[in-house]
Order: structure tokens, then C-alpha cells, then sequence
């Protein structure tokens, strides 16, 4: 589905969501004012509709570099990051800041809520999957290389292990620490950290009085009041195999929004399809027919968190795992095609 209607979609970042703009001559006196960076292995981009671009950019720069700081606290490519001396401490108690403190139990909640399917200590499996020919809605030639030792056979790193039970919090109001007791569990909050970063920049945007604005990171969204028509964020969702086409559009207003798919991040091997979603179980992607998962909550972490943890879930296992969570959870739209 393409230009569903007078708007042009523009895509936002890698992969999976789009915001509308109107056409220059149904425009009002707001112009929007957007700005992208990479940060968190993706794009980032904010958009805030204005009449004072000067301000709008000064807010712009807030957000970023409230991205910026979650990138740099809870990545696991730096030794020096809460997560990097964290997954180096061997066991023993390490101070943390108190957003990851929070971040940590809300991924341990999202663990146990799902049953497993989520896993925030899967680091290791994780780093086994991260292959150097995988790349952005790309693929390799050739077949590919062997992927010896990947998948339950040759991984020895706790796969089926519930390596969540392994991760241990204390938090304070002004401090926090955690530990890992199990030797195989080290932390990967790729599946939380980023929505969390999207609440902090949009918080940051309306602690310099930003009432209308988005805020984008690679998927995962936070739309604040209205666009510059003074309507509701038009949201696209990009078709698996089309990166012009749109599956879907939605609207957004003062919530947050993350969709999980298997066709940004990929590599083929083989003649297989390996996406970067895992099932924590196998310690391989999960199989599945689904496509695409879009997730609707109040806050953009359990959004993020929901997504990732009801990827190809059977629908009574999303129902029950979303039922009654927190901030709101809701599944709003999903994508399933059965490969040949």
C-alpha cells in the first residue's frame, strides 16, 4: 500500500514506522522541525512541529542528548557502560545509575510476565547471532558461510536456562547495584533499552514545554499531541518486503508505539532466514510465521519490551502475557506470511 492518501509518508529512521506530512499547500502556519542522528545501532530522529524553530531545535538537542546518555549507560559494546561492568563483575555487586536500576527490574518484570520469552541475561547467545554479514534490510550472497556453533548445539551459554532468575537488583531513591550469579547470563537490554531511551527523550522534550513532537528511534515512537495540521501522528507500517510500501496506518496521539519484525535486521545462510529476534528457549530466531508485531502502551519500554517478548507468540499466549500489564499494553496490528 502506497500514498494511502494526500499525505506523503516520509520514513523515519530504520525500518518500521513513517510520520506524515502534508502537502505545501494544505500546510498551516506550523512548520515541523526534524532532525535525525544515529544513536543505539539505529536512527533516531525528532520532529516537532513549531512556529519557533530556534526553540524547537534547542528542545531537539535536549532529546538527543537524553539519548545519548541512556546509549552510553546501558549499551553492552562498552566495558564502561552499568551494563558493560555489569557483565564483567562476575558476580559481585556493581553500583548502577537508577534509570538502569529501573530498567533492569522492568526487564526482569517483562521476563517473568512472559513466561521467558523475554530474557534480558541472554548476552551471550545474543553475541553468538551477532554476524558480521547481517546488516540492515540486507543479505548475503552466496549462501552464506557455515553457522557452526550458533543455535542450542554449539552454544554452551544457557539457552533454555531462564537466565533472567540469574539477575539480581537493589535499588534505592537515589542509588542502585546489581549482580549476576549464573556464569552463563550476561546482560542484553536490546529489547527494552531503546523504548526506555524514547520515553526519556520525549520526557526531556516536554521538560522544556514541548506539548506537540515525536520522537523516533528505529521503530520505537513516542507521539506527543498533534502534528503540525493539528491532527493526530499519521503512523506508517512498513511492508516486510516493500521498504517503499506500507502494510498499515495508524494513528497516534500521547502514546507510545514499537513495532518487532524480521526483515530489518537479517542475513541468509544457507538458504535460511536468520532474523535477529531469538527465542530465548533455543537460543536460535524464532520460528515463525509472523512478520510483524505493532505495539500500543503508555510508556515506549513496555512497548519496546512487548514487542519483543509476543513476537510470534500463539494469540492466547500475547493475550494472556498483555493482559493486565502495565502502562496499557495493547497488540494493534501483526503481519503473518507462511514461507514457502
Amino acid at each position: 500500500m502506497k500514498n494511502p492518501d494526500r499525505r506523503t509518508f516520509v520514513t523515519l529512521g530504520v525500518g518500521a514506522l513513517a510520520v506524515a506530512a502534508l502537502p505545501s499547500a494544505m500546510r498551516p502556519r506550523r512548520v515541523l522541525v526534524r532532525r535525525r542522528i544515529p544513536v543505539m545501532g539505529t536512527i533516531a530522529e525528532v520532529a516537532i512541529p513549531t512556529q519557533d524553530s530556534g526553540w524547537a531545535h534547542e528542545a531537539i538537542d535536549a532529546a538527543f542528548g537524553a539519548l545519548r546518555r541512556v546509549e552510553a549507560t546501558m549499551t553492552r559494546f562498552r566495558s564502561d557502560s552499568d551494563v558493560g561492568r555489569l557483565n564483567l563483575s562476575g558476580g559481585v555487586w556493581v553500583p548502577v545509575s537508577t534509570d538502569t536500576g529501573h530498567v533492569l527490574a522492568a526487564a526482569q518484570e517483562w521476563a517473568s510476565r512472559s513466561g521467558g520469552r523475554f530474557d534480558p541475561c541472554l548476552g551471550n547467545v545474543t553475541r553468538l547471532w551477532d554476524a558480521p554479514e547481517r546488516v540492515t534490510r540486507g543479505r548475503i550472497g552466496g549462501g552464506g558461510r557455515p553457522l557452526e556453533g550458533r543455535g542450542p548445539e554449539g552454544l554452551g551459554s544457557g539457552a533454555g536456562d531462564e537466565l533472567w532468575r540469574s539477575l539480581e537488583i537493589e535499588s534505592w531513591h537515589a542509588s542502585a547495584r546489581a549482580r549476576l550469579t549464573g556464569a552463563s547470563a550476561s546482560v542484553d537490554l536490546g529489547g527494552i533499552a531503546k523504548g526506555f531511551a524514547v520515553d526519556v527523550a520525549a520526557d526531556a522534550l516536554r521538560h522544556v514545554g514541548v506539548t506537540d513532537g515525536l520522537v523516533n528511534v528505529g521503530g520505537d515512537l513516542v507521539a506527543l499531541g498533534s502534528d503540525e495540521a493539528g491532527e493526530g501522528w499519521l503512523i506508517g507500517v512498513q511492508a516486510p518486503d516493500d521498504p517503499e510500501g506500507l502494510a498499515a496506518t495508524l494513528t497516534a496521539s500521547d502514546e507510545a508505539i514499537a513495532t518487532s519484525g524480521d526483515y530489518v535486521r537479517f542475513f541468509e545462510s544457507g538458504g535460511r532466514h536468520y532474523h535477529h529476534l531469538l527465542d530465548p528457549m533455543t537460543g536460535a530466531p524464532r520460528e515463525t510465521a509472523m512478520r510483524s508485531l505493532t505495539v500500543r502502551a503508555d510508556r515506549c519500554l513496555h512497548a519496546d519490551a512487548a514487542a519483543t517478548a509476543l513476537f510470534g507468540a500463539p494469540v492466547a499466549v500475547a493475550e494472556a502475557v498483555s493482559g493486565g500489564a502495565p502502562s496499557r499494553v495493547s497488540i494493534i496490528h501483526t503481519i503473518e506470511e507462511v514461507r514457502g
